[in-house]
């Protein structure tokens, strides 16, 4: 029997209604939020980076694909790995179904790991995503704060490892150290006249709404 509380139908719409003035409250405050997101300054990309492709070595704007914006998600995925992050790859599932709505709306949306191309292009047809993928190198990663060093990582690993992450390091066939040493994230550019911007970077829990069967399961009754 559920220890949960029991209501009548107009005890739930009542709290139904109260909750909805809260969501609504929250709605608002995400959209005020995505325009101070949109006013934050754009910092110009002095540094050349370059990228492993299927049809070449690409630069930064060359990624871009005509559009005048760009997201790029940092999947875990480094040298030693030899299956992608499993939760970057449930973050990919969502991810590569938007990639043509994307697309009409001027915006190029692809995977950046620090693997090698080859090994990257066969787990992607593995897992049967249509999207991009690059293979780039460390600064790339590093300059935005995913990717770590052994020194950097002492305090973690000197620690109690959780569970958790030796499990998720099993699974991409490296160890903790290998593992933890790649970070995921999202960044995204603009492209105006020639020169790319950075506008925007997050990771941890600022990578949710790329998730969308969280808020599903936030909607669920447990």
């Amino acid at each position: 029997m559920t220890e949960h509380r029991i209501g009548t139908q107009e005890e739930w719409k009542a709290k139904r209604d109260e909750l909805l003035i809260e969501e609504k409250e929250l709605t608002r405050r995400g959209d005020e939020l995505a325009r101070k997101r949109r006013e934050l300054p754009w910092v110009p990309v002095e540094k050349e980076y370059h990228f492993e492709t299927e049809t070449g070595t690409k630069t930064l704007s060359d990624l871009f694909h005509g559009r005048s914006q760009l997201l790029v998600y940092h999947f875990m995925f480094g040298p030693p790995y030899e299956a992608g992050c499993p939760v970057c790859s449930s973050i990919a599932d969502t991810l590569a179904p938007q990639v043509p709505h994307l697309k009409a709306r001027d915006t190029t949306l692809l995977l950046a790991s620090r693997a090698p191309l080859a090994k990257l292009i066969a787990y992607r047809k593995r897992m049967g995503w249509g999207i991009d993928w690059v293979s780039c190198g460390s600064d790339f990663n590093r300059d935005l704060g995913f990717l770590s060093t052994e020194e950097e990582l002492k305090p973690f690993l000197a620690g109690e490892i959780p569970p958790t992450v030796e499990l998720l390091a099993g699974m991409c066939g490296t160890d903790v150290l290998g593992y933890v040493t790649e970070g995921p994230g999202l960044s995204a550019y603009a492209l105006s006249d020639g020169t790319v911007y950075r506008t925007y970077v997050t990771t941890a829990r600022g990578l949710e709404p790329a998730m969308a069967y969280y808020a599903l399961l936030d909607r669920t009754p447990r």
